[in-house]
């Protein structure tokens, strides 16, 4: 049976980019597209095409479906083609991976509700077609419930198609590392880093279940088609390691390398780290762009220990890049590339007036330029480009702050309720009281009310202010926006709307920048840094054919956790060390965010030590290189619209 994700890269129907066949370095077909809108709707076809087929000929379609964030963007075009084009689910059984133990259908953290809200509430599948793992088994039943789960699926002919995402310890379903090829469905208790990237779902480590019901991988394996769903750059090391590496039992994926009917469909992040795409010239013969050779350069430098004005040509030849050679001597290529480095390093940030701007990342002129930085939560701004931030209040612009959500959802209800017992400790009143016994009085799983909610905003909102004041901005240039998406008092958000847009393209029109700042960490798709750097572009789409928007730049950042590869940043801000500590010190002022913040991610540090190491990574990456020697870098990449 053909599919649109057909193996050996027939083209039926997509369009991934670059090179799709299998290199000697892969070990599992897989395809890569510019961005997982694009994948998740091919692959919801690929599950549409099936359907139809089936109920063609008068069978049923056995699906095994995943949770998590990879297939919500697959579940919605399920739902759009059911509802548009008459899709219709009568024939479907579907089974699902997993599901937390103990864990109520009722809770909305369960697998049983996340379906449901996605998929199953808004198609014609029949009740009775649908299978979860009972997450509140009995233990005495467990064995049993669980050989009745494998008989089940065996009994409808196995799994037509088998829907995966991946974790970080290359988990499918909740196989941990150390789970067996022969394994079936059973209970398991769940790996460290897997309950670390739930917890943001149940806002906080401990309130994630430590075990799991899942489908054992000799029953994954058993499905007649398998595609495994990975986005994001914090899915490319897990990638890599599955599709490159040995099968073992640390790295569950690894087993779908037996699997002679699997894809895996990836984003560019996802894939970024393959060998094909990171260090293509050890797989054949390239294309060298000025991108490619400035990555190659880097990666050579890396390689050897060397900087770059030290490389030789044996250097170049003994790493495959001998047809570098035949196009430009290593002499020349050296200096191109250091020139390029060298100009990407700036202390004006917003151009340095009456100056030759020929080799500088910035503009000379206006010499005081209107400046919007954008901050998806209330710190975002100070953690990522505090010492730009400073540096441009100080150069004289016109700088406007303007955070694009309120940031309520990450207080939590114990510094919340110090809040409202000081506030109803100084003024008494039944609005304090409220939200005290709201909060004392909170059940598990349930929302804040919208009063808890508006006083956790508050809190970050005067966070904000402590910030922005130390750093020399005036209130006035300071903007919340509270975009309607965010306020839904849960992790999950709403899709982006015409009043999101809305607001930003009124901020910007009102501003007419030359510069934007906005934060281009795009590690989870579908997350709160992405939805808001969505609204930017759409924002400045829709204003591109203004006057201003011919003058206005956009300049990317990264959060606490990532920074930009050496080779794509083209604004570099080297810091002092008195400067860093203004950064760190502007960073305290966020204090709800201190000392165990409710989204710590697997990293226990404070979100200033994370970014401090950042950024004196990247200023010790330009030393390595040959570069001058900075205390610390802050890095931004220009995008540019066309």
């Amino acid at each position: 049976m053909s599919t649109i994700l057909e193996k050996k890269g027939k083209n039926i129907g997509y369009k991934p980019v670059g090179q799709f066949e299998e290199t000697r370095f892969e070990k599992i077909h897989n395809v890569i597209f510019e961005d997982s809108n694009e994948a998740s709707i091919r692959v919801a076809e690929e599950i549409a095409d099936l359907i139809r087929k089936k109920q063609a000929v008068g069978k049923t379609c056995v699906l095994g479906l995943a949770t998590g964030s990879s297939p919500i963007r697959v579940y919605g075009e399920l739902v759009r083609m059911h509802k548009e084009e008459g899709l219709s689910f009568s024939n479907v059984v579907t089974f699902n991976l997993d599901e937390y133990m103990p864990m109520d259908k009722a809770n909305m953290q369960s697998y049983y509700y996340f379906m449901h809200e996605h998929l199953f509430n808004h198609v014609d599948i029949p009740a009775k077609n649908v299978n979860i793992p009972d997450g509140k088994i009995s233990q005495e039943k467990v064995v049993e419930y669980c050989l009745g789960y494998e008989k089940k699926i065996k009994d409808y002919g196995g799994l037509d198609f088998q829907l995966l995402g991946i974790g970080r310890t290359g988990h499918i379903g909740f196989n941990e590392p150390g789970s067996h090829r022969n394994s079936g469905t059973r209970v398991i208790t769940l790996d460290h880093i897997t309950r670390v990237d739930a917890a943001p779902s149940f806002l906080g480590i401990d309130n994630v279940p430590r075990k799991a019901i899942t489908m054992g991988i000799a029953t994954v394996r058993s499905a007649k088609r398998i595609v495994l769903l990975g986005w994001g750059h914090n899915k490319a090391e897990i990638i890599k390691e599955t599709v490159e590496g040995n099968i073992t039992s640390q790295v569950p994926a690894t087993y779908l390398q037996e699997h002679d009917n699997v894809t895996f469909v990836l984003d560019t992040g996802a894939g970024s780290e393959l060998t094909r795409n990171k260090t293509p010239w050890l797989v054949g013969s390239c294309e060298w762009t000025d991108e490619l050779t400035s990555k190659a350069i880097v990666w050579l430098c890396g390689k050897t220990g060397k900087s770059i004005l030290s490389l030789t040509d044996k250097d170049y030849n003994d790493n495959g890049m001998s047809d570098l050679l035949s196009l430009v001597d290593s002499y020349d290529l050296n200096i191109k590339m250091f020139n390029k480095l060298q100009h990407t390093i700036t202390g004006w940030p917003g151009g340095k007036p009456n100056a030759d701007d020929t080799s500088r990342p910035e503009r000379a002129e206006p010499a005081r330029k209107r400046v919007i930085i954008f901050s998806p939560h209330p710190d975002d701004d100070v953690i990522s480009m505090g010492g730009t931030f400073d540096r441009l209040v100080e150069q004289g612009h016109d700088v406007h702050v303007a955070y694009q959500t309120s940031g309520n959802i990450a207080v939590s209800d114990k510094e919340a309720l110090k809040f409202a017992e000081i506030s109803n400790t100084i003024v008494p009143s039944e609005e304090a009281q409220k939200i005290i016994d709201g909060i004392l009085g909170k059940e598990e799983n349930t929302f804040d009310s919208l009063e808890v909610r508006k006083l956790k905003g508050a809190i970050r909102r005067g966070e904000s202010y402590a910030a922005t004041r130390y750093l020399g901005l005036q209130d006035a240039n300071v903007h919340f926006l509270d975009l309607p998406f965010y306020e839904t008092g849960t992790i999950k958000k709403k899709s982006l709307s015409e009043a999101d847009i809305a607001i930003m393209v009124d901020l910007i029109n009102e501003i007419k920048p030359h510069q934007i700042y906005a934060a281009g960490d795009l590690a989870d798709p579908h997350g709160t840094h992405k939805v808001c750097l969505d609204a930017v572009f759409e924002a400045m789409k829709r204003l591109k054919e203004e006057p201003f928007m011919k003058d206005c730049w956009l300049w990317l950042y990264r959060g606490a956790w990532h920074e930009w590869d050496i080779n794509d940043i083209e604004m570099a801000v080297p810091m002092s060390p008195s400067q860093v500590l203004k950064k760190r010190y502007a960073i305290f002022c966020h204090q709800s965010q201190k000392d165990g913040v409710m989204f710590q991610g697997d990293d226990s540090r404070e979100f200033w030590m994370r970014v401090e190491e950042r950024n004196r990574g990247t200023a010790e990456r330009y030393k390595a290189l040959g570069l001058a020697h900075y205390a610390a870098m802050e890095a931004f990449v220009r995008y540019k619209f066309d």
